[in-house]
């Protein structure tokens, strides 16, 4: 991952239909470590699994972190590669969820969450300016503003 500032204004192109999946955990009791620490360092064996295996359908993450909570931005090709990679035992999520399911539960000692957004082709907008290639740019392509491009109703609206 280039970490660079690219100086100037750029927007993110992405071919077709994706998935924008929202995934986090929330840590409710700190000093019950025993019940977070198992989901918590559960998703970077997953994100890392994906990674070395493209053709599951991840095309990006970012991981984000705000208080007791952390964050994880997924793009994926599609919503069926989400939820296969979400249903196979011999992937690293389902035994993950399981644990967690029988050593937390419903027991408020950590919280976790996810929305899944399915985003149609030519049905998002992006900017970035003066920034890392990141988010749907990394996950897509990243390019520079132009003419066409330069508002947000345009790259909303551009085909």
């Amino acid at each position: 991952m280039d970490h660079r500032i690219r100086t100037g204004r750029y927007t993110a192109q992405i071919d077709g239909d994706f998935v924008v999946f929202l995934i986090g955990i929330r840590i409710n009791k700190l000093w019950k470590i025993h019940k977070w620490i198992g989901p918590f360092l559960a998703m970077p064996r997953m994100l890392r699994e994906l990674r070395l295996h493209p053709d599951k359908g991840m095309l990006g993450a970012r991981i984000s972190t705000g208080g007791r909570t952390v964050t994880v931005v997924q793009y994926w090709r599609s919503f069926d590669q989400l939820e296969a990679f979400a249903k196979n035992p011999n992937d690293p999520h389902l035994p993950s969820w399981k644990a967690f399911n029988k050593q937390v539960g419903a027991s408020g000692d950590v919280g976790v969450y996810h929305e899944t957004y399915r985003i149609g082709a030519g049905r998002h907008e992006s900017i970035y300016s003066n920034m890392p290639v990141m988010g749907l740019a990394e996950a897509g392509t990243s390019v520079v503003v132009g003419k066409r491009s330069n508002t947000a109703r345009a790259r909303i609206t551009a085909e």
